[in-house]
């Protein structure tokens, strides 16, 4: 007899209907039952599909006539209803939560019932948010352990946020440029290009040793494993998971090279299109008329010897930025310093590991004019929203803290949840009190795309609703966008004069870079904000520069440049 499955597909399967039936919370012998077959089965052996053939599953130990059913079932046909019924009642996701070490089914089933936690990026945001320490059963240090456990995993996958690779590869690259007989070197790749999301790190550098750096670069103390070692490119991976290139070439060679390595391909075919139109050869060597070398000393000498103004990295998509070279329409793009304050801050009053005071003061520290205070509203319960008590309370405080640090002007706001109807979660006496809200979609995902446009439309017109906060409410590596009509929502706040966040925090990123630029021609102001729940993530700011930079935004696309007179009658207008 061939059967569909083996007994290893047979046993995993059993143990996972094991874990559907406890996230269910069935009766535990019904759980024990699956648990014991899944372990029969296992130690069959060879012996598997003979017992199978001879319909003697009943005689081994633990497997009654329904379950010996069940499994000849799966085993001979590779299906099983029962069991595809009960994978219907859970996304498919939440089996990675059990990859966790610590995590079992029932800690599984309080994080899926009680934070709609449904995948291993979710979970990571959630203890960002600490949203764990006072959920029955976890608490801070359980928290702590299940992100080390998600950091182990994540090693893993493959795919890493832009966040998490940065730090490591401008170590390595200040690492190389120490060494004798480096002349130069770049972080090159999808990191030089600010991509959201990277496989790996590419580096490049120029010397006349190449030998020498490519045995140092292998030997490099973070190296877990040396993936390949040559004379001028080796590839290591790093202790955490994250795939290492370097590239060493002649210096005369280095501008192109750098070039070619940043890419991306798509950009890189474009320009050897162009260079061949004007009877030119270009690859990752040089730039040649003929066999000449067209000598160039910089990235900037190469597209002005293609007739182009210079394209900074982080728009090299071809996306039409070489039109705009050519044309001369190569943005002024903002840069970190150009923010003169920012929005979206979260305190101990809800879901924030620092305290209020913490936090403006490592806020002041930055040197912004201001600061716009918004903890999560009374519908986010798994954030402890606030209260109208809670509100008045943290207003008296910050009264306080205002003439303790009178050099950043604090802004009192919330972020309020938009509930599935487009209200917002106060009503308008409470609302009132804010000098802004952000409208943010934190709940029911699932409506379909005109019931989420609709959602967010009637929440734009809000006249107390001054910034929509992360709109796609995607979370990268975790969850995908929820379905919505973002050019109509992004159409709509422009003509009501409202703004739309640029969600700094590095696992949301969102707005998407890929949008802002129909943002900019709608003429929306757009607000990078940090989304921060502990003074570390005050620094996600610059993640969001680096999005807004990409799309193509300048000082004047971005909100929060606005200086602090300015900004104070900005915040009234769009509250209106």
């Amino acid at each position: 007899m061939n059967l569909k499955l083996d007994q290893h597909e047979v046993s995993a399967i059993l143990d996972e209907i094991a874990v559907l039936l406890e996230l269910k919370g069935e009766n535990p012998f019904k759980v024990r039952a699956y648990q014991n077959a899944e372990r029969t089965i296992g130690s069959l052996g060879d012996r598997f599909s003979e017992v199978i053939e001879q319909g003697k599953l009943e005689e081994c130990k633990g497997i009654g006539k329904v379950l010996a059913e069940k499994i000849t079932t799966l085993a001979q046909t590779g299906k099983l209803d029962y069991y595809e019924e009960l994978r219907k009642d859970f996304p498919s996701t939440l089996f990675e939560l059990l990859k966790v070490p610590g995590l079992g089914p029932k800690k599984v089933k309080i994080l899926y019932e009680k934070l709609d936690v449904k995948s291993l990026g979710e979970l990571e945001y959630a203890c960002k948010e600490n949203r764990l320490i006072k959920l029955d059963g976890f608490g801070e240090k359980t928290q702590e352990k299940i992100l080390a456990g998600i950091e182990y995993l994540k090693k893993n996958l493959g795919r890493f946020l832009f966040a998490d690779a940065i730090d490591l590869a401008e170590s390595v690259v200040k690492t190389v440029s120490t060494w004798k007989g480096i002349d130069r070197v770049s972080l090159a790749g999808s990191l030089r290009r600010r991509k959201e999301i990277v496989k790996d790190v590419d580096i490049v550098c120029s010397s006349k040793t190449p030998k020498a750096v490519m045995k140092k670069f292998v030997e490099l103390e973070g190296v877990g494993t040396v993936i390949a070692h040559g004379e001028t490119k080796s590839s290591v991976l790093w202790k955490n998971g994250i795939q290492i290139d370097l590239r060493v070439v002649k210096d005369l060679e280095f501008p192109y090279a750098l070039h070619h390595f940043t890419g991306s391909k798509e950009h890189n075919t474009a320009l050897r299109t162009l260079a061949k139109e004007k009877g030119l050869k270009m690859n990752e060597y040089g730039l040649f008329k003929e066999e000449k070398l067209l000598l160039c000393k910089n990235e900037e000498e190469i597209f002005k010897a293609l007739g182009l103004y210079f394209i900074p990295p982080e728009m090299r998509e071809d996306r039409g930025e070489i039109e705009s070279a050519k044309k001369g329409k190569i943005p002024s793009l903002i840069e970190l310093d150009d923010l003169t304050g920012f929005f979206h801050v979260h305190s101990t009053y809800s879901d924030g590991k620092n305290s209020l005071e913490e936090m403006v003061h490592a806020a002041s520290k930055m040197g912004i004019q201001y600061l716009g205070i918004s903890d999560h509203s009374q519908s986010a319960f798994y954030a402890n929203g606030l209260k109208e008590a809670d509100i008045d309370r943290q207003h008296q405080e910050i009264d306080q803290l205002q003439k303790k640090y009178p050099k950043v002007k604090l802004f009192k706001g919330i972020e309020s949840d938009i509930l599935p109807d487009g209200s917002l979660d106060y009503p308008d006496r409470i609302l009132k009190k804010f000098e802004f809200v952000i409208g943010s979609v934190h709940s029911k995902f699932n409506l379909s795309e005109e019931e989420m446009t609709q959602r967010c439309l009637k929440a734009l017109e809000n006249p107390y609703c001054t910034i929509l906060g992360h709109p796609t409410g995607r979370l990268l590596l975790a969850r995908e966008e929820f379905k919505i009509r973002l050019h109509a929502l992004i159409d709509r706040a422009a003509e009501l004069g409202k703004v739309v966040e640029l969600n700094a925090n590095p696992h949301r990123l969102d707005l998407d870079w890929r949008i802002l630029s129909y943002a900019k021609e709608k003429g929306l102001q757009v607000a990078i904000n940090p989304d921060a729940h502990s003074i570390e993530g005050l620094s996600d700011i610059r993640f969001g520069v680096y999005m807004a930079r990409k799309g193509g935004l300048t000082k004047k696309d971005v909100f929060n440049t606005l200086p602090l007179p300015a900004m104070g009658k900005a915040l009234e207008k769009a509250r209106s």
